[in-house]
């Protein structure tokens, strides 16, 4: 891929990023565990992990946000560095939106037939966290698809270099 559709790749993904982050932060500077609790009884070891994730995702996002500015602020841009940056934005904040590590929802891979959003959450839920990840999905989605090719290419040259 050429430096001028990877820098654009980079940039794009530096937008999506930094509106994530905005969304996430937000919504946990706003949101507790007595809120979440008084919004919808329900399990209060479901609801922490649920806000385990949501915080661990954040995290991810702006690394990868500062990561992109990083590269994006230097004198001459670094393709091999901005390719290595969205193999691992891929990885972590995509992957970690679509299949957290410890399934407290997980994507319906069936979904995409129905035009629904494919994540399910694995018990009764708030719904302000359901609104939250259906407000994120489709921007996740884009951006996965945008992102896939990172996912064989990088790779393959990682091998290709041994």
């Amino acid at each position: 891929m050429g430096n001028s559709m990877v820098k654009t790749q980079l940039e794009e993904v530096k937008s999506f990023l930094s509106k994530t982050v905005l969304e996430l932060e937000t919504f946990l500077n706003e949101t507790t565990l007595t809120k979440l609790m008084n919004e919808e009884a329900g399990e209060e070891d479901y609801y922490k992990t649920i806000l385990s994730n949501i915080r661990k995702l954040l995290v991810y996002c702006e690394e990868g946000l500062d990561a992109c500015s990083v590269i994006l602020q230097s004198e001459s841009f670094q393709k091999g560095a901005a390719e290595k940056t969205l193999y691992r934005i891929y990885h972590q904040c995509i992957e970690e939106f679509f299949s957290p590590k410890n399934d407290a929802w997980f994507e319906d891979s069936r979904s995409a037939y129905t035009g629904k959003n494919s994540i399910k959450l694995q018990k009764q839920t708030p719904k302000s966290i359901i609104d939250l990840l259906k407000g994120l999905e489709g921007e996740f989605q884009r951006i996965r698809e945008e992102l896939e090719y990172y996912e064989t290419d990088y790779r393959t040259k990682m091998i290709q270099s041994k």
